[in-house]
């Protein structure tokens, strides 16, 4: 068993201002998790004179997220420290928060939210805040909180003495005990490999092939960039999140080309028509993203990129690209060191849960694979082939990429373009285009699937060149199933327990499996679900601050779809 590992400090703050206590309290404690709620990430200047103790800090300032809203998780001092910067309306943003807070430092905060820090409070949290008049004060005092004064001022200090605060994660496996076995090497399994082991936990990886990335992470290109849409629904608001925490991560692991085979040459999303162009430009203006998150790319430039003449501009990615998933997932893997057991060529087939706790999985004939309190299913689609996760709706989609040689002809281009399909610059002499979705099984390559692709790449890309690919390219490729949800959102988190479900009203009602987890239904969007994924369950395990907003959270619980069934036949 390792050895029992401090709990991070909690710390919210509504009044980040210069950043100085975040300095000081990164100095204070063994273990920092600094919740700093800010209505705009540009309101918190990085530079000298606005900002001393975040502009000194390089490694903060080569990780300070853009201006968009949401919650930016930064990792730094190895894992030590934790700043979630949390963008937004405060009485939009706070009761959006899910922690346990050991301290709160607050400005000028509205009595209605008093109850609000209640909830996040831990037994004997203190709390500092600005109360020019009595209201706050009763409002707190009401909430169990003892206040006081400091120096007859403004100023007030307070702990909380009310009952244990009604917040609670999901079930958290004993610290003593930090065991896991992920099953599946693929990005969902070794970005919880490599969460889980810079943890301190101790972690077996069961792959029943011989390498890792061999299923849907086996492409030679994937590629990365955000949804956006005018309204900021929920997919948009979670690949938001995810897309900018998987670029902090991977500058963290050393960057992209660099640790891993891939590049951030951008991505040009090109309209579909003149109404879809007007859509696309209208989302621009009414989001006034940052231009180094999206911006606008004009007929004339984006024929430019094309190297010929295209109809209508499209959303420029730049700081979007290509990465070569197994690459990835070597470096992520490789990062885990000493902690990391590998027990490939296995195949899990059966979980039994015993009386001691412990998860046995074992493999054909009954061989016992590997065990621990806390299992992660990684498979993608594979899970329903296991007992306990059988009834989770996840749909297998075929997937067929082209591989063109760059001796064939095929467009050269600077960045990933894309529309109906996408084509990617040339890497090792490939150039991949595609990718097909299919509703069946044949893991053969077929010409069909490749006229399809091929066709799709001539509609976004001029020239006659391309267009007689369709009929001269060699058949060849690869074909890859890809996990998917009806909803088409990642599965993260405890596993439903179905068998043991009753009448349900709320997620929390949902019974689940203990110690048992999943990772799935990731898509063709694996490259950007992954890290964040993996970090949401990780700090579900830990009993940590959640990287997202309570409400994109629920939407990505393996539990929404047995509420939403049991919601409709109760």
């Amino acid at each position: 068993m390792t050895a029992l590992m401090t709990q991070s400090h909690v710390v919210l703050d509504t009044d980040f201002g210069d950043g100085a206590r975040f300095a000081q309290a990164r100095a204070q404690h063994p273990r920092l998790h600094y919740l700093a709620l800010t209505p705009r990430v540009a309101d918190v200047a990085v530079n000298p004179a606005a900002n001393p103790a975040i502009s000194a800090d390089p490694q903060l300032r080569a990780l300070w997220p853009l201006d968009v809203p949401g919650v930016h998780r930064i990792i730094l001092d190895d894992g030590r420290v934790t700043l979630d910067l949390l963008a937004g309306a405060l009485d939009a943003v706070l009761p959006q928060v899910a922690a346990r807070v050991d301290a709160f430092h607050v400005g000028v905060l509205a009595p209605g939210h008093a109850r609000t820090l209640a909830r996040l409070a831990a037994p004997g949290a203190t709390l500092h805040a600005r109360a020019p008049d009595e209201l706050l004060v009763w409002a707190l005092a009401g909430a169990g909180f003892a206040c006081r004064r400091v120096d007859g001022g403004d100023d007030i200090a307070a702990e909380y003495r009310g009952r244990r605060s009604p917040f609670v994660g999901l079930a958290v496996p004993p610290l003593r005990d930090r065991r896991a076995v992920v099953i599946g090497a693929g990005l969902a399994g070794a970005s919880a490999c490599r969460r889980l082991c810079a943890g301190g936990w101790d972690v077996t990886l069961i792959e029943r092939h011989a390498q890792p990335a061999q299923e849907a992470s086996g492409n030679l290109a994937g590629i990365f960039m955000p949804l956006l849409s005018k309204d900021d629904n929920i997919p948009t608001r979670l690949s938001r999140a995810a897309y900018l925490f998987a670029l902090r991560e991977w500058r963290r692991l050393g960057g992209v080309g660099q640790a891993f085979t891939g590049a951030a040459c951008g991505v040009l999303q090109l309209a579909r028509d003149a109404g879809h162009a007007d859509v696309q430009r209208a989302v621009l203006e009414h989001w006034h993203y940052p231009p180094a998150y999206a911006r606008w790319a004009d007929a004339a430039e984006a024929g430019a990129l094309l190297g010929g003449p295209t109809p209508h501009g499209g959303w420029l990615f730049e700081q979007g690209g290509w990465a070569r998933p197994s690459s990835l997932c070597a470096a992520m893997l490789d990062a885990c060191g000493e902690r990391l057991q590998r027990a490939f060529c296995s195949a899990a087939i059966t979980l039994r849960r015993t009386d001691a706790g412990e998860w046995l999985v074992q493999g054909e004939g009954g061989a016992l694979l590997a065990q621990a309190p806390t299992v992660i299913l990684a498979n993608g689609a594979g899970a329903v082939h296991i007992a306990q996760a059988a009834q989770l709706p996840l749909q297998s989609l075929r997937g067929q990429v082209t591989h063109l040689a760059v001796a064939t002809g095929p467009p050269q281009l600077p960045l990933v373009v894309c529309r109906e399909a996408y084509v990617t610059p040339a890497a090792d002499g490939i150039v991949s285009a595609g990718a097909t979705y299919d509703n069946d099984d044949e893991r053969d390559l077929r010409a069909g699937s490749q006229h399809e692709n091929l066709a799709r790449l001539a509609e976004i890309v001029p020239g006659a060149h391309v267009a007689a690919l369709i009929d001269t390219a060699p058949l060849a490729g690869r074909v890859g199933f890809r996990s998917a949800a009806p909803d088409r959102l990642p599965l993260a988190g405890a596993l439903p327990d179905v068998e043991s479900a009753g009448r349900l009203e709320h997620l929390r009602d949902v019974p689940r499996h203990a110690g048992l987890y999943g990772l799935l239904g990731y898509a063709s969007r694996g490259l950007i679900w992954a890290p964040l994924m993996a970090e949401l369950l990780v700090s579900q395990l830990e009993g940590a601050p959640a990287p997202l907003e309570a409400a994109l959270v629920d939407a990505l619980d393996p539990g929404r779809f047995l509420l939403k069934q049991r919601r409709r036949s109760q």
